[in-house]
């Protein structure tokens, strides 16, 4: 009985031994989406999880694409391939002295970023403010754009928007794309206010208490020990919320804006009816795009991990 007892002993020893090396072994990974996790929940957002697969497949597609409208074209007219290339500046830059297209995506992005930065970090610190009615306030709008589809928000802002500004006898047009950098600034205003106050409350109580303990007050505390810490946090979100935006910029062509989709269909009226086109000329459209938003999306996944939140 003694003997039985120590071999089911050490069976039982065994068995726990093996169960903890592959504990051991699943543990990077279960802390990674732990982490991964716990910035979703704080950020209330997801990221772009790029990989290099997905350029391989989209490149590939591209491929299949162009193949089989070569194959559906007319030999007795342009096929698509020669017509994409004669239409990708237009696409890419607009006509000869202008900067519409694809630029103009980029510049969009670009400006709506900006705004939505400056107003969304003053938003996200109204958030963790210790005055009730500043933090109800501030969390009522940023649920209120966060929530909002997009695209009411940039009709609303397309209808209700004056086209001109009057002050005194000077008159400041207000173009259309202009227009689509406020629309599309509010969101995004909401979205790193998530970011803003997600990366002030994924810090430790102690740095608070810390900073107490030697006579800081609250706004010394914020802006000398907190945020510093929180910048390192925000900039992965920040970078992909970029890239959401930038991708969701064709959403104003609806309206009118002279950008890659709008210039595109022009391209494609150009050409006659030629259905054969359609696929060609959208699929370039949706490479530019991740062309341009891959090495993005990839840097932040890998600043995301460099900087990723412990505990």
């Amino acid at each position: 009985m003694g003997g039985l007892g120590t071999k089911d002993m050490a069976g039982t020893h065994t068995a726990r031994l093996a169960d903890e090396h592959r504990m051991d072994v699943l543990l990077p990974i279960a802390r990674q989406q732990q982490s991964r996790a716990m910035i979703e929940r704080l950020e209330g957002t997801f990221r772009l999880n790029l990989q290099p697969h997905h350029a391989v497949w989209m490149l590939l597609l591209f491929l299949f694409t162009v193949g089989a409208a070569h194959a559906q074209a007319p030999k007795e007219l342009i096929n698509p391939i020669d017509a994409l290339i004669k239409w990708m500046p237009f696409i890419l830059w607009g006509q000869e002295g202008t900067l519409n297209g694809f630029a103009l995506n980029l510049i969009i992005s670009f400006f709506a970023m900006l705004i939505g930065t400056v107003a969304g970090a003053a938003l996200g610190l109204m958030q963790v403010s210790l005055l009730l009615p500043v933090r109800t306030g501030s969390w009522i709008v940023t649920q209120f754009f966060r929530n909002s589809p997009w695209l009411v928000l940039l009709f609303t802002i397309m209808l209700l928007f004056p086209f001109e500004i009057e002050i005194g006898s000077y008159i400041i047009p207000v173009p259309d794309w202009m227009k689509a950098v406020i629309g599309f600034s509010l969101p995004v205003m909401a979205n790193i206010s998530e970011v803003v106050r997600g990366a002030v409350k994924s810090l430790p109580s102690g740095q608070w208490e810390s900073a107490e303990s030697l006579a800081f007050n609250r706004r010394q505390t914020m802006w000398m020990i907190i945020l510093p810490q929180c910048f390192k946090r925000m900039i992965p979100p920040w970078i992909n919320w970029y890239c959401i935006l930038a991708m969701a910029t064709p959403i104003c062509s609806i309206m009118g804006v002279e950008e890659s989709v709008t210039y595109t269909a022009q391209a494609l009226n150009a050409e006659g009816d030629r259905p054969e086109m359609l696929p060609v000329f959208y699929m370039f459209l949706l490479i530019i795009f991740f062309v341009y938003t891959y090495p993005i999306a990839r840097w932040s996944l890998q600043l995301e991990k460099k900087f990723a939140v412990k505990g």
